[in-house]
């Protein structure tokens, strides 16, 4: 009886010794809470490169010289400014306003109808009245000239109203600051 106690205490210090020396197992941490996707800021537009703004400020710079330089036309006999007129000056107004130093020139024509003392005279009123309504909006009469070459100078040649029509004008021309012309913002 004896001995089957010892035994059995051996088998019984055996399994606890056993027991004891079982390799745990790892615990594991728990996952955390899946988060939404971050989300990836767009990507910012491309800036343009100096060669792309340098090309488009001096397209503006072109742009700003042709319509200061634009023709503007009259009726008949007329030195009254038309609509088309006005607009164009309206234009000429922001670029002179940008351009502080700028001057110019207004030359008025007639077509080849009525004599040379008239067509002079007519001419004279067409390129006063853009030069009114330029200083009339705040530009310095200063900055203006005006002449009149009568009907000595025809755009177009030719005796019909639609030549007529091209000869009746006011031709701009810049005399100083075109050098350095900025576009009207």
């Amino acid at each position: 009886m004896m001995r089957s106690s010892r035994v059995m205490l051996v088998l019984m210090s055996s399994a606890l010794v056993l027991g004891a020396c079982k390799k745990k197992q790892p615990t594991v941490a728990p996952t955390p809470p899946s988060t939404p996707a971050e989300r990836v800021p767009d990507r910012a537009p491309p800036r343009a490169t100096p060669v792309d703004t340098m090309a488009a400020y001096n397209e503006k710079v072109a742009s700003a010289r042709m319509r200061l330089l634009e023709t503007i036309f009259f009726e008949y006999d007329a030195d009254e400014l038309r609509d088309d007129a006005r607009s164009s000056l309206d234009a000429k107004i922001a670029i002179l306003n940008a351009n502080p130093a700028l001057r110019i020139r207004v030359a008025g024509h007639c077509d080849e109808r009525g004599s040379d003392e008239y067509n002079i005279a007519l001419g004279r009123r067409r390129a006063e009245a853009a030069k009114r309504y330029l200083t009339d909006r705040g530009i310095d009469a200063s900055r203006i000239e005006t002449s009149s070459f009568g009907r000595e100078r025809p755009a177009v040649q030719g005796s019909t109203e639609e030549a007529w029509s091209k000869n009746r004008r006011d031709e701009f021309e810049i005399m100083a600051g075109g050098e350095n012309l900025k576009p009207a913002s």
